[in-house]
């Protein structure tokens, strides 16, 4: 089975976790943990922490401990992944600091969506107001991701965003205005939300406002001539 783990095939590899964690057995725990760490394919690196939740929490959970302190990226962004699909509240005090600002940014999205599963009763203020310093970071999938855990903790980012939001790097007040725009409403788009915050950014609020008057106004002369 430790062989099939590491067939070239992802296939394989992908049955193999799953037979592992059908059946699932201590004996396997090491080798799981190692091929997290290592395994190239999304959806068996997935299957692997499956595996891994199958077991006892007693004995997976510190040997998962010691993988974020792991200095390969991959290692510490599974082994978080593998947190929140275990779902132990008592493991909030691992998602330290570092974790939810490393350099990696795989990490990084990772430790936040962690971090918003594990977070106790009333300390979500805390949480926001420290993921709220790593707004304007990384390309659109990880600006998204951001966006999506204050979206996860609710109203209380409320305040953290608004001041966000008068931030002098254009970036910034971008993101935090339109994190806001889709706490507000869900289901909209990112990229529309983006656009319009980078729109209120550049013009100001009160410009933008009378701008979006001055469309509707003429959308509606527009309809009118029509008819």
């Amino acid at each position: 089975m430790a062989h099939a783990l590491g067939a070239e095939d992802s296939s394989v590899r992908l049955q193999a976790a799953l037979a592992v964690g059908s059946n699932p057995d201590p004996v396997f725990l090491e080798t799981l943990v190692e091929r997290c760490a290592v395994e190239p394919d999304f959806y068996v690196r997935d299957m692997l922490s499956w595996a891994l939740t199958r077991l006892s929490p007693e004995i997976t959970l510190p040997r998962i401990r010691q993988e974020l302190d792991s200095e390969r990226t991959q290692a510490r962004s599974q082994a978080l992944h593998t947190l929140s699909k275990i779902g132990d509240q008592d493991t909030w005090a691992w998602i330290t600091r570092a974790m939810l600002r490393d350099a990696d940014d795989e990490v990084a999205r990772t430790a936040w969506r962690v971090a918003v599963v594990l977070v106790p009763e009333g300390e979500e203020k805390g949480l926001a107001d420290e993921l709220v310093v790593q707004l304007g970071r990384g390309d659109r999938g990880v600006r998204m991701s951001l966006s999506r855990a204050f979206v996860d903790l609710g109203d209380v980012t409320g305040p953290a965003l608004e001041k966000a939001a008068g931030h002098p790097d254009p970036a910034v007040a971008a993101h935090a205005r339109a994190t806001e725009l889709l706490r507000q409403n869900p289901e909209a788009g990112f990229d529309a939300a983006v656009e319009e915050a980078k729109r209120v950014v550049t013009l100001g609020p009160d410009q933008a406002a009378a701008a979006a008057v001055a469309a509707s106004v003429g959308t509606e002369t527009s309809g009118t001539a029509d008819c």
